[in-house]
Order: structure tokens, then C-alpha cells, then sequence
């Protein structure tokens, strides 16, 4: 990136900011602002908010999948312009962008640290540092304990880049307008993932329903969703086609004393669903598991080996000749309609039991296989290209940030150049 820089730099006084325009300065984080303390006592607000992909989201508490609290009168009120900060579990690097302004009046849990700035401040410029400061993982030094957590009698003293009013404004301007630009390429980009997804689906259910063959005779499978299949086909219930069961507790402390080679699948779907390893197995041979419980109730994998499942995790063994990559598909089809929708998501093992699918003779089932992995490789790699944009957006996004507001980057002039 090529812009103007400030005509002269000083040293900040801080180690890891280094040095800062001339006509900066570096106080405490104290000194520019308090903290709320305001609780939601008599129920004063009802807009429940939250702390979501560093943005400040508005949630229907009618749809809430989380725990929810006892009384929304232990929430604390946000207005806006305030900043939120998720301070906990800081030793663990995926939890990122823990902070965000609210551009909403309302109300977030307790939990998280909300502050005011002081009117000789733009929130919405500390708002871009506090960015900042959290990609450079600055907050993770700070913490402490056993969860790595911060409060704010700990936090205040962080140093926070000042310069005059009007630059903290121009900056916050200059990165609204260039940040659109980026989210917007990013939104773009995962719209079309999101489509080519569909894609993917839609000509994967032709396959797994209707077969091959355009010209097979057809004939009504009995279940709404699936509608038609070829008349060679059988439809089957699960617990005629696999043996159930179910994974068990396997706890960090256990993968901590038992480290081996054998992988714990859990209800996560990142890494493949791997929780860690340990040194001995509970499965061996060909399953489909599947999430019981949680967001991700009804994912399915096709397993192989030996291996271990937590206890939120049901298993599919064949009891008769099987491709499990057409079955596993086949049975993704019908899944959806089965998840119980709650506060926490289940599918249970006497529930899956239940589901039909329709299925071809083996070879076929082997022979749609085979087109499936041709079109999960290229639609696959086609992803791939599309989230490696995705991620140099954000590292572009990121540095832009860094830049503006440590004063890499002088905005008023830069400003000015684009207006000329």
C-alpha cells in the first residue's frame, strides 16, 4: 500500500507501537474513558445485543440458541457510540476480534467490558485502535488467571494513541469509507460461495435421488422431501441398514494424559471435527457419524480406522454392503428435517433411526460416488481460490487499520490527493 506519511515521527515511548506522528501522544486507556456500569435493573431495555465477528448485532430473543440468562435485569445497558470488549479465554487465538462499537442503544451480558469514551475523543477512531491493538494480539499479554481474563481495574492502564480530535475524525472517516469498500468485496466473494454451495447440493441431490439414468422409470419414494426415485430403488429406514451407537465422555484432561496417535471426533466441524488424540481407540473399521447435540446437530462424516467419539457424536455401522459416501449424502438430504430446533439442537440416535433413504444397487452407488468426488474436487478448489481472497481482503483490511491509526498513513493528505 502507498500512501503519504507525516512529515516527522517520535519514538511513542511504548515498545510494541514504536514510533508516532510528532504531534501524537500515548495516555492511559483511564484517561480517556470510564466504564459503564449501568445494569439493565427494572428492565429498562428489552434490544438484546451481542458481540458477534467484531460487530455489535441485534439478537431476537425469541430465536436464542445460547443459554439464556435468568433475568435480562443482570445485563448491563450499551448506548451508542459505546465499546464492547470480550475479555475472557484470551489465551485462545480463534476467539479474535473481541471488540466492537455499538451503533444501537440496548442491552449485552455482563460479561463482557463496556466503556464510554470522554468527548475529547471519536469512539469510532479508538473503536478502529482497539482493532488494531486486538489483531496485533495485544490484549493477550494482559491477561491472567485461568481463563486468561482481563476486568477493567487491569485493562485501563493499556496505552492508548492519541492524536488531535480532528485527525482521530478524519481517520475514523477515512477507514469507514475505505473499509466499506474492502467489506463489501468481502461480502461479494462469500455470497458467491454461499451460491456455488447450492450449487453443489442441488446437483448432488439430482444424483442421490433420481440416479444416473434420465431415462429410468420412476415411481413416488413416499417421503415429501426426496419426491421421485427410480423404480429399482429400495426405500429403507436407517436402523435397517446400520448398526446405532454412540460415542462417550472424553474430556481435555484425558487427550492431555493419554496423548497417542488415535483421533476424538467431537460436535465441532473445524479440523475435521478433531477434538485431539489419545493412545487408544473405542471404534475400528468404515462408520458415518454424525453431531447429536448443538449448532451443529446433524452434520455428517464418513470415518475410517480407529478412532474415539465424544459422547455428542452418534454412529452409523453398516450391517450390509455399503457406500458410505452415497449414504452419507443420501441421509444429509433428510437430516434437516429431523433436528429438533430448541435451545440446543439435538438428533438423536432413536430419531435417526427413523429417517429413510432411498437406495440403488451397490454399483450405483458406487458409480454416483465417483461423480460426487469429481464434483466436490472442483467445486472444492473453486472455494478455495475464493477464500484465499476472502482471507487477503482481511489482511488488507487489517493493515489498513494498523496503518491509520498509528499514523503509518496520513489520511488528511491522502484526503486531499484522492480530491485532486
Amino acid at each position: 500500500m502507498s500512501f503519504p506519511k507525516y512529515p516527522a515521527y517520535k519514538d511513542s515511548g511504548v515498545e510494541w507501537i514504536g514510533k508516532i506522528p510528532a504531534g501524537w501522544g500515548v495516555a492511559p486507556l483511564f484517561s480517556i474513558s470510564t466504564e459503564n456500569r449501568d445494569k439493565n435493573t427494572g428492565l429498562k431495555s428489552s434490544n438484546t445485543l451481542s458481540l458477534s465477528y467484531g460487530n455489535i448485532i441485534e439478537r431476537d430473543k425469541n430465536n436464542n440458541f445460547g443459554l439464556l440468562p435468568d433475568s435480562y435485569e443482570t445485563y448491563q445497558i450499551v448506548k451508542f457510540g459505546d465499546i464492547i470488549f470480550r475479555l475472557t479465554d484470551l489465551q485462545n487465538d480463534r476467539n479474535s476480534l473481541r471488540s466492537a462499537i455499538s451503533r444501537y442503544n440496548g442491552i449485552i451480558t455482563s460479561a463482557y467490558l463496556s466503556i464510554k469514551t470522554a468527548k475529547n475523543c471519536c469512539p469510532f477512531y479508538i473503536s478502529y485502535l482497539m482493532r488494531a491493538y486486538d489483531c496485533e494480539k495485544v490484549f493477550y499479554s494482559m491477561g491472567g488467571g485461568v481463563r486468561q481474563s482481563l476486568n477493567f481495574k487491569e485493562f485501563k492502564y493499556l496505552p492508548v494513541i492519541l492524536p488531535p480530535l480532528p485527525e482521530q475524525q478524519a481517520i475514523a472517516s477515512f477507514l469507514d469509507r475505505e473499509c466499506g469498500k474492502i467489506d463489501a468485496l468481502i461480502a461479494e466473494q462469500e455470497r458467491l460461495i454461499a451460491l456455488l454451495a447450492e450449487k453443489r447440493q442441488a446437483v448432488i441431490s439430482h444424483a442421490v435421488t433420481k440416479g444416473l439414468n434420465p431415462n429410468a422409470p420412476m415411481k413416488d419414494s413416499g417421503i415429501p422431501w426426496i419426491g421421485m426415485v427410480p423404480e429399482g430403488w429400495e426405500v429403507m429406514p436407517l436402523y435397517l441398514l446400520f448398526r446405532l451407537g454412540r460415542g462417550r465422555v472424553i474430556s481435555h484432561e484425558e487427550i492431555h494424559e493419554n496423548g497417542g496417535e488415535y483421533p476424538v471426533y467431537s460436535s465441532q466441524t473445524e479440523d475435521d471435527g478433531v477434538m485431539g488424540y489419545i493412545n487408544s481407540f473405542d471404534f475400528e473399521g468404515d462408520y458415518i457419524t454424525w453431531t447429536t447435540d448443538g449448532a451443529n446437530a446433524g452434520t455428517l462424516f464418513v470415518r475410517s480406522g480407529r478412532f474415539n467419539c465424544t459422547n455428542v457424536c452418534g454412529t452409523l455401522f453398516a450391517s450390509k454392503i455399503l457406500n458410505l459416501y452415497f449414504v452419507k449424502e443420501a441421509i444429509s438430504l433428510s437430516v434437516k428435517y429431523f433436528v429438533r430446533q430448541d435451545i440446543n439442537p439435538k438428533l438423536m440416535n432413536n430419531v435417526m433411526s427413523k429417517i429413510r433413504i432411498s437406495l440403488p444397487t451397490y454399483a450405483e452407488q458406487n458409480r454416483i460416488s465417483e461423480m460426487i468426488a469429481v464434483i466436490d474436487e472442483k467445486y472444492s478448489n473453486i472455494s478455495k481460490k475464493m477464500r484465499k481472497q476472502i482471507t487477503l481482503l482481511k489482511e488488507r483490511r487489517a493493515a489498513l487499520i494498523s496503518a491509520a491509526v498509528t499514523g503509518k498513513i496520513d489520511v488528511r493528505a491522502q484526503s486531499k490527493a484522492l480530491a485532486a
